[in-house]
């Protein structure tokens, strides 16, 4: 049974992350209501700036064409098999740089530099090598995402407790056995950080290549807006690449909870 201090201390803590939730909604409801108010009273041009009631008219248009779910599932395919190969690829690497300080060693800058060096100038480059294409996209959102994943999930375990390994040693443990009972476990928290910020990365990379070469997804709706000057499609992809953006950042916050749960 909990004591009475402790369920007044529950109850604040609930209380204060209800009125997160409570601010975090009016601020944005305070936001549209604003907008829409400034748009119906004509203070500001809504051919420039729109509205939401066009926004929303557009979402009702685009789902009536049969062209919503499309754009959006185009998108959200290419961002998962970019954030999975990403992650898996990204982790692999790690280990084995860690495992082999000496390759950690040589290929260190190579990583610092593409790490440093903006992916989608990389774009016309990747379009003639992947063709014009779901794959190129792929491509890009996974350079974006691999190379930050190699990179803090690395970090992560070359700051295993050094004590901690010594004493494995000290036991007869080999290098697969450190890793595997230790240097990863004590990392799922560093490697689930790692991939929180590989979701977001892989959907950048993706609205990249769809900028620079696509036939349908959220970024073509944003593009296709910009090219017919048309700013109730261009902020209606704006709108609903957040939506898509803040389901798949809190899937992976849901995961994170399972997996700890699992690991504790």
């Amino acid at each position: 049974m909990y004591s009475k201090e402790h369920k007044d201390y529950l109850k604040k803590i609930k209380l204060h992350n209800l009125l997160v939730k409570i601010s975090q909604i009016f601020i944005l409801v305070f936001f549209l209501v604003i907008w829409q108010f400034l748009a119906s009273t004509e203070r500001i041009n809504t051919f420039i700036f729109s509205s939401p009631f066009k926004v929303f008219e557009t979402i009702i248009s685009l789902y009536q064409n049969d062209d919503l779910i499309h754009h959006i599932w185009v998108t959200v395919y290419e961002t998962l098999v970019g954030f999975g190969l990403g992650c898996l690829i990204g982790i692999t690497i790690a280990s084995i740089l860690w495992a082999n300080k000496f390759l950690f060693k040589v290929f260190d800058p190579y990583l610092t530099i593409l790490n440093s060096l903006p992916k989608v100038a990389l774009g016309p480059i990747i379009i003639i090598w992947g063709g014009a294409n779901a794959t190129s996209i792929i491509i890009m959102a996974l350079l974006i995402s691999v190379i930050i994943t190699i990179i803090s999930v690395h970090q992560g375990f070359t700051n295993t407790d050094e004590n901690k390994i010594r004493l494995m040693k000290s036991l007869g443990a080999n290098k697969w056995q450190i890793f595997s009972k230790l240097v990863f476990p004590s990392n799922i928290g560093t490697i689930m950080s790692a991939v929180k910020v590989n979701i977001s990365m892989s959907l950048i990379g993706v609205i990249m290549g769809e900028f620079l070469t696509s036939k349908a997804g959220i970024g073509h709706l944003i593009m296709y807006g910009s090219q017919v000057f048309n700013l109730n499609l261009i902020i209606t992809g704006v709108f609903i690449l957040c939506i898509v953006a803040s389901i798949m950042y809190y899937g992976v916050v849901l995961l994170e909870k399972k997996i700890n749960s699992k690991w504790d």
